[in-house]
């Protein structure tokens, strides 16, 4: 059920209101005049057929008596306010609340003005007039009447307590007068527009300085209606002003806070979300703001829990700082230097207890203590007193800050900073309301500052991770020119499991591989450096490209099975089932390559002639499904070919798949770094994506025929001297006569091993490359092993001897056979820093 029109929601008469009132003009005689404002609405009347009625048809039978004595109060008092019953158009009565005003003689035949709203039904007329004169005078509102020429012909007892005086003070006089604080030229301009336009002006909002409160801003709500005569001539206009400086207030902190929920925490950068809190608050709550961070929080570092114990000792970074002057006295530190404050100060003292500071009034002593001083970082020297530089100094002409507030910066109970807000060109000091809304600034962006710091430290160790687990450039070898380029999924972390390496074998070769872990994150990054770490280690035993991936996919299927197992008590599964590995072997000698794939798509080739192939690769089962075979097929290459090992995540783009990868490695003539970047950005631009996208481009290189030497010698012992010599003749044509004496025992001792426990024709080969590479081939799969011989024995130092005379050895196997090689560091001080001890890989 409603309430009755006009009162309040207590039941008591609401405040009169000039928009909810009924304005009549009378002339001396009591006949309306003028055109009645809202008088349809509250009697029932239009306004033009109350126009030229007598009070007395307007009001209740019995109330005309009362007339007499209101005109006689109003003339002598300066007005009347009382309760009378008007007759309505459908023949009731109605309560309403009259205020009656006398008008100037110069107002023309017009004498009596009259507003009139509607009353409480449950009153009692004749109490009214006590009651409504005490509402009038304690009431919020005020009102008044300016004539034509804007000066105060009327105002009530409210409008004292904005200042300007009574009545008596105020009457003739222009707004400018009464209130020099406001802004009397735009408020006279909205009379003025009323006044030719007769259109009222409701609820405008104006903020200024009244003379009851000089030193703070205050905010009104004011309306303003034109006063007619019976002409249509204006008279005047009638305003009301009502207080709404708390409700202003509450809407500008609602407003910043906002404006805070969007702009503070938008990127996860500890520095930019600091600077995003400073700019947020300037100019809304300060003039000045200064956002200070522990410098373990930009480090990464965890920060200290709860207040900062020996705050005293602690090193503060500028993270953050905006003003509203481009020379302000108190930005003397740049975001990014080091902000150093007295032990004194605020700011220490609130890192110290963890409470906020607030100086309603700064003196010139405290407002030095609130700002930071010099700092000699380098040295370690105590600061000294602080010196304002002349691109920061503040001029005579320049305010200074006078109050200030400073708010620790705490987020899930660890101590993040201080924040320090200024005022200097607004002279209101800070009050309590301010420092909860700085503290509600300050506690939302903690929350983000802590998120940054958080994210930083965690994607700081996840790339620490990831660069730990990708290769560090390309060996030196001289097989194949290698470049890469990796764009992960997950663009803020970094992480991925897509891989590829290249992997010196012995006799100049050198492995290629390319690898893909399922998901993203740090957990697909954690599986794929242990499969790297498996290729690695399994490469060294120079296995074919089929054996290696059945002896990874093994590996694969034991780990996931004992995972599943811990699974019981709360392990986590492996995540490597299902990953694909790619593993080449490429040869510059024969120029051949060796491929075999677990999963994985074939690698494209690029021939010297600008052709793009896709070369026919049985692709075997993903890791650690198991129960199926690998297979391995033999690519012969031209010297200069591009052999492309990408992931799927390159050409999972619509409009990339294999035939753009064609099209773009036939269409970029690049050196082979920009080449690969360029396919990257071409295939898998910069987001969106949704898979990890690798690729290694590599140029495959020859061994020029000088660069080999080969011989085939017959199963005699007789042929161990002539090897010798033919191996002394070859490095005496490369010039390497000093590694002659080394080389000879590596070959007699391999020649003779050959001859006593090999079968079938025997290979001498020497390949000059970094190193000088000897090996030996033959029919045999048995593998020889180092022994440490006793004095008594007459044999098996053989080994033992190229082990410390070589930088490393081993055997590989092959078809045919087996290969027994060695190799030595071309430089003899690099055979010195290498101890001269090798290791059978």
């Amino acid at each position: 059920m409603g309430r009755p029109e006009g009162t309040d929601t207590t039941g008591q008469a609401a405040p009169l209101a000039v928009a909810d009132s009924a304005v009549l003009l009378f002339d001396e005689g009591g006949t309306v005049v003028g055109r009645p404002h809202a008088a349809e609405r509250l009697l029932g009347h239009p306004g033009a057929e109350l126009r030229g009625r007598h009070v007395d048809s307007l009001l209740a039978p019995g109330e005309a008596a009362r007339l007499p004595a209101i005109a006689e109060s109003s003339a002598r008092d300066g007005g009347w306010s009382g309760v009378l019953l008007a007759r309505h158009r459908d023949g009731g009565s109605v309560p309403v609340d009259v205020t009656v005003v006398p008008l100037p003689g110069e107002a023309g035949p017009a004498r009596w003005l009259a507003m009139a709203v509607r009353a409480e039904r449950t009153r009692r007329p004749d109490m009214e007039p006590a009651l409504f004169e005490r509402m009038l005078r304690q009431s919020p509102v005020g009102m008044a009447l300016v004539d034509t020429e804007l000066r105060c012909v009327w105002s009530n007892t409210a409008l004292e307590l904005f200042g300007g005086g009574r009545f008596e003070e105020r009457r003739g006089r222009r707004l400018a007068e009464i209130q020099p604080g406001l802004d009397a030229d735009l408020l006279e301009a909205k009379m003025r527009q009323v006044l030719e336009t007769g259109e009222p002006v409701m609820g405008y909002e104006h903020v200024g300085r009244t003379r009851a409160d000089p030193d703070r801003d205050h905010a009104h709500a004011m309306s303003f209606i034109r006063l007619d005569d019976d002409n249509g001539r204006a008279l005047g206009v009638c305003y009301s002003v009502v207080d709404i400086t708390d409700r202003y207030r509450a809407r500008l902190r609602l407003a910043l806070m906002a404006r805070a929920s969007e702009c503070i925490g938008r990127s996860l950068d500890v520095m930019a979300t600091a600077q995003d809190l400073a700019d947020v608050a300037v100019p809304g709550l300060a003039d000045f703001v200064a956002v200070d961070l522990l410098d373990s929080v930009l480090r990464g570092a965890e920060p200290p829990t709860g207040p900062t114990a020996g705050a005293t000792a602690v090193r503060l970074v500028r993270a953050g700082g905006q003003t509203v002057r481009a020379r302000a006295a108190e930005q003397v530190v740049e975001p990014g230097e080091p902000a150093a404050y007295r032990p004194a100060s605020p700011q220490i003292g609130c890192l110290a207890h963890g409470r906020p500071w607030r100086a309603a009034r700064l003196d010139a002593a405290a407002r030095e203590s609130a700002l930071p001083t010099p700092e000699t970082a380098d040295t370690g020297e105590t600061p000294g007193p602080r010196t304002t530089t002349a691109a920061g100094a503040a001029t005579p002409a320049e305010p200074v800050a006078h109050t200030a507030i400073v708010v620790p910066i705490l987020a899930r109970g660890v101590t993040l900073g201080v924040t320090t807000f200024f005022r200097a060109r607004r002279d209101e000091a800070f009050d309590e309301d301010d420092l909860r809304l700085a503290e509600e600034l300050v506690a939302r962006a903690a929350v983000c500052l802590d998120n940054a710091r958080r994210y930083a430290r965690e994607r700081a160790a996840a790339l620490v991770l990831q660069r730990s687990l990708l290769p560090h450039g390309v060996p030196a070898q001289e097989a194949v020119d290698a470049a890469s380029f990796y764009r992960p999924a997950d663009e803020l972390s970094g992480l991925g499991g897509d891989w590829f390496d290249v992997i010196p074998l012995s006799g100049a070769r050198v492995a290629l591989v390319v690898g893909e872990v399922l998901g993203h994150g740090i957990e697909a990054a954690a599986t794929m450096g242990q499969l790297r770490t498996a290729v690695r280690t399994l490469a060294d035993l120079d296995l074919s490209p089929e054996e290696l991936l059945a002896h990874l996919d093994d590996l694969v299927v034991q780990v996931t099975r004992e995972g599943r197992e811990a699974d019981i008590v709360g392990a986590a599964t492996p995540g490597a089932v299902g990953a694909s590995c790619l593993y080449a072997v490429y040869d510059p000698v024969s120029l051949r390559c060796d491929l075999a794939s677990a999963g994985h798509l074939a690698p494209a080739v690029l021939a010297p002639d600008g052709t793009v192939g896709f070369p026919e690769l049985p692709e075997g089962p993903a890791l650690g499904i198991g129960g199926l075979p690998f297979e391995s097929v033999e690519l012969p290459l031209e010297e200069g070919s591009v052999l492309a090992f990408y992931t799927d995540g390159l050409i999972a783009a619509p409009g990339a798949g294999k035939d753009g990868l064609r099209r773009v490695l036939e269409s970029r003539d690049l050196p082979l770094d920009q080449l690969c970047r360029s396919v990257v950005d071409e295939l898998a631009p910069s987001r969106p994506y949704t898979d990890d996208a690798a690729l290694l481009l590599v140029r495959t290189r020859s061994l020029a025929a000088g660069q080999v030497a080969v011989w085939d010698l017959p199963a005699d012992p007789a042929v161990v001297a002539r090897a010798r010599v033919m191996a002394a003749r070859q490095l005496a044509a490369w010039g390497l006569e000093e590694l002659a004496f080394t080389t000879e025992l590596v070959v007699s001792e391999l020649v003779t091993n050959a001859i006593r426990h090999a079968s079938g024709p025997i290979r001498l080969r020497l390949i000059l490359e970094r190193t000088l590479i000897c090996e030996v081939f033959d029919a045999s799969s048995t593998s020889p092993h180092l022994r440490h011989a006793r004095t008594t024995d007459e044999g098996g130092r053989g080994l033992f001897l190229i082990s410390q005379f070589t930088r490393r050895w081993g055997t590989r196997y092959t078809a045919e056979g087996k290969v027994i090689w060695a190799e030595q560091p071309l430089d003899r001080d690099e055979t010195a820093l290498d101890g001269t001890s090798g290791t059978a890989l």
